[in-house]
């Protein structure tokens, strides 16, 4: 399973990056507002500095956009950035026919907001490299994200659809376990969440006794 970070924030990207287990990150309008970054120069400038930074791993940037012509355009300019962009369109009538242009002209996508196994189909079909359903915000109104991951699951897998399942919108360690048991092919997950899987106080603790052992021995 590949692990992607969802942020905008540089020094947590340079984090898991040296942690040595960062396959890309993901971004949206809203965390690139959190860092304060605004304005078209510097949002181009903000992915072009973050894909300098993994190197080799795929940067969803997305379209702010919401019809075809608007999408297309945006999606152009992203892609031109670097060969690592992944252009993350909305699951919208238009977004579709967006996935479908772009899929034809070779520039990779990553479909967003997705909340139902139709909808991951659908992208599917269109030729999305990536689909993002999210988890948590699913959670947030009481149905059960991870189902939607098994349901997309079998399905890619009855038709071996080359799409990958990226499970977006992580809110704990446990989602990233249970999407690695399901079979996600992704997760992007905040970097606590990432880090809060080293954690086990067996792991402290045994630490801490081998540590006194060894002074004993000294």
């Amino acid at each position: 399973m590949k692990f992607f970070i969802d942020t905008a924030n540089l020094d947590q990207i340079r984090e898991a990056q040296e942690l040595g287990i960062l396959d890309g990150v993901t971004t949206n309008p809203s965390l690139m507002a959190k860092e304060g970054i605004s304005g078209k120069e510097a949002i181009l400038n903000h992915y072009k500095t973050i894909c300098e930074i993994v190197e080799d791993g795929d940067i969803s940037a997305e379209v702010l956009g919401t019809t075809y012509d608007e999408m297309i355009k945006e999606g152009e300019e992203l892609a031109a950035i670097h060969p690592n962009i992944v252009v993350k369109i909305p699951m919208i009538k238009d977004g579709v026919k967006a996935l479908k242009y772009f899929s034809d002209k070779g520039i990779r996508t990553n479909c967003t907001l997705i909340f139902s196994a139709g909808q991951a189909l659908i992208a599917a079909k269109a030729g999305a490299n990536y689909v993002s359903p999210f988890l948590g915000r699913l959670d947030d109104i009481s149905v059960d994200g991870m189902n939607l991951i098994e349901e997309i699951r079998v399905i890619f897998d009855n038709y071996m659809f080359d799409t990958e399942i990226l499970a977006a919108s992580i809110r704990s360690p446990m989602h990233i376990i249970n999407c690695a048991k399901i079979g996600a092919d992704v997760v992007t997950s905040p970097l606590a969440s990432i880090l809060n899987l080293l954690n086990h106080p067996l792991t402290d603790n045994g630490l801490a006794q081998f540590i006194a052992d060894a002074k004993k021995m000294a």
